[in-house]
C-alpha cells in the first residue's frame, strides 16, 4: 500500500462533500470533484470490482476538470452557475447527443447517479449486520439507482460481479477510521452530508427538466 491509499480516510472525503456547499446552499463545484476524486480512491482500494464504476467516473471528473479551469471557468464555480449558463445558451443536448456530448450538465448528471448509489450502499453497510451479505447490499442499492440507466447485459454482468466483493467488516476497516464500529459511527455523522449535496442536486436538476438527459 503506498502512501497516498495508507493516508487515505473515508471520513475525510464525505466532509469534502460538507464543504461543497456554501452559505446559499450552492453546490462548489472544486469541493464536489474533490469529494468524488476521494471516493474513487476509496473504490479502488477494494480491487477491480468497482472498475467499471471508477474508471467512468474519471473521465467524467476530467471532462469537469478541463471545464472548470477553461476559459468559460467562471461559469464552472457551482452546479447552479453551471447549469445557468448552459442552458441558458444552449450547450446542452436536451434530447439526444449531438452538439453538446460531453456538456457539463450532462457530465455532472452521470456522478449525481452514481452518488446515489454509492450512497445507498454505504447507508446499507451502516444499518446491516455484521453477518449481512454485501453482494446484497450493493445489488440493492444498484437496483435502486444506476441499474435503470444501463442495458439489461451491463446489469446483468454488474451484479454478478457483486457476488465476490468482500466481506462487510473488509468494508469497514477499508474506511480507514478505525474499528468497524467506528466505521459504523462515522458514517451516521458523515453520510448526511453526501445526501444534503445529493438533494439539492436533484432538486435543481429536476427544475430545470435535466434528469433524463441522454
Amino acid at each position: 500500500m503506498d502512501d497516498l491509499e495508507s493516508n487515505f480516510n473515508l471520513k475525510v472525503v464525505l466532509v469534502s462533500f460538507k464543504q461543497s456547499l456554501n452559505e446559499k446552499e450552492e453546490v462548489l463545484l472544486e469541493h464536489y470533484l474533490t469529494g468524488w476524486k476521494g471516493l474513487v480512491r476509496f473504490l479502488n482500494s477494494l480491487g477491480a470490482i468497482f472498475s467499471f464504476i471508477s474508471k467512468d467516473v474519471i473521465t467524467k471528473l476530467q471532462i469537469m476538470e478541463h471545464l472548470c479551469s477553461g476559459p468559460q471557468r467562471d461559469h464552472y464555480s457551482s452546479l447552479q452557475s453551471m447549469v445557468a449558463y448552459e442552458v441558458g445558451n444552449q450547450l446542452v443536448d436536451l434530447e439526444r447527443r449531438s452538439r453538446h456530448p460531453d456538456s457539463g450538465c450532462r457530465t455532472v448528471l452521470r456522478l449525481h447517479r452514481a452518488l446515489r448509489w454509492l450512497q445507498l450502499f454505504l447507508e446499507g453497510l451502516r444499518t446491516s449486520p455484521e453477518d449481512a451479505r454485501t453482494a446484497v447490499l450493493c445489488t440493492d442499492s444498484y437496483n435502486a439507482s444506476l441499474a435503470a440507466y444501463h442495458p439489461w447485459i451491463i446489469r446483468r454482468a454488474v451484479t454478478m460481479a457483486f457476488c465476490t466483493l468482500p466481506s462487510r467488516k473488509v468494508f469497514l476497516e477499508a474506511m480507514n477510521v478505525g474499528s468497524p464500529e467506528q466505521a459504523v459511527e462515522m458514517l451516521g455523522e458523515a453520510l448526511p452530508f453526501i445526501e444534503h449535496v445529493y438533494n439539492i442536486s436533484q432538486k435543481l436538476y429536476a427544475e430545470h427538466a435535466l434528469l433524463d438527459l441522454p
